[in-house]
């Protein structure tokens, strides 16, 4: 059953993924992520009182800081979305757990490990590989923007490990993550005004929005019913899902080179996950941030 869960997590954030491309036909990236955000606020409001979780906190500041990273971090994906193949673009996401390992040599101080590193330095190999053949000259800023969004997301996984050792529950670390980013939205959305919503455009808003949401639903039911390692792995379904999309959709066509670098950056992001010392607290950080 946690398998289920998993690959169901994987295929509603590919279906995100569409929507989020569809949907930037007709809004700007602050405007997905503020629709995005504002309907998992509604969500984690209403599964808070169900539980009995207080909305007060004392560590506003962690997360305030978590969620300006965080909203960074989805507004450099969901941009990278709109402007790059589906695969690229998820993949390039999918290196946060490479970023993590070099930043448990800092943050954490934890000891390098040759097999480790190998795994990172592959990882990254992988990534420009999949950059450099993939993208042409005016992709490459997007390109970059992307594989800077997977170092973000892991820097919001380490604030998420702050408030999960601090005592804060689980469904009140998701709504102050999704109140601030939606905040951060409309800050930036304020000067530039709204697109309006109509019949033609609000399919993409509310794909984005349940799709998202049920991915995050999904996944924690996963990790909260099996073994964390083992979810982490299956949780590189979703780039499977997205190239399927995003060959059936849009017709992208990757070379044979681009898939090979595909598979490199999976494996070597699954390794970074099973050999990481910290791997159940920050697998768990990224539950609460996708």
């Amino acid at each position: 059953m946690q398998a289920l869960w998993i690959l169901a997590a994987g295929l509603c954030f590919a279906l995100m993924a569409v929507f989020v491309k569809v949907g930037a036909r007709y809004f700007s990236t602050a405007e997905l992520v503020l629709y995005r955000s504002l309907i998992s606020a509604f969500v984690m409001m209403a599964a808070m009182r169900h539980r009995g979780v207080a909305f007060r906190t004392t560590q506003l500041g962690m997360h305030a800081r978590r969620g300006v990273l965080g909203f960074v971090a989805l507004m450099m994906f969901f941009y990278t979305m709109t402007q790059l193949p589906l695969a690229t673009a998820v993949t390039l996401n999918y290196t946060s757990p490479l970023y993590m390992a070099v930043f448990a040599l800092f943050l954490v101080g934890e000891r390098p490990r040759l097999v480790l590193m190998c795994s990172v330095i592959l990882g990254f190999g992988g990534a420009l590989m999949l950059l450099r053949p993939t993208l042409s000259s005016d992709q490459w800023w997007p390109g970059m923007i992307g594989l800077a969004s997977g170092g973000v997301s892991a820097l919001t996984y380490y604030n998420v490990r702050g408030l999960v050792h601090a005592g804060e529950p689980e469904l009140r670390v998701v709504f102050y993550y999704a109140l601030f980013a939606a905040l951060g939205s409309m800050i930036w959305i304020l000067p530039h005004g709204f697109n309006a919503l109509n019949r033609e455009t609000v399919g993409s808003v509310i794909g984005v929005a349940a799709f998202g949401t049920l991915g995050q639903v999904f996944l924690t039911w996963a990790y909260g019913k099996g073994k964390t390692i083992v979810t982490a792995t299956l949780s590189y379904s979703g780039i499977v899902f997205s190239s399927v999309l995003g060959i059936w959709i849009w017709g992208d066509v990757l070379s044979w080179t681009s898939w090979l670098a595909i598979l490199i950056i999976v494996v070597s992001g699954i390794v970074a996950v099973w050999k990481s010392q910290d791997a159940p607290t920050l697998i768990q950080a990224k539950v609460e941030n996708d």
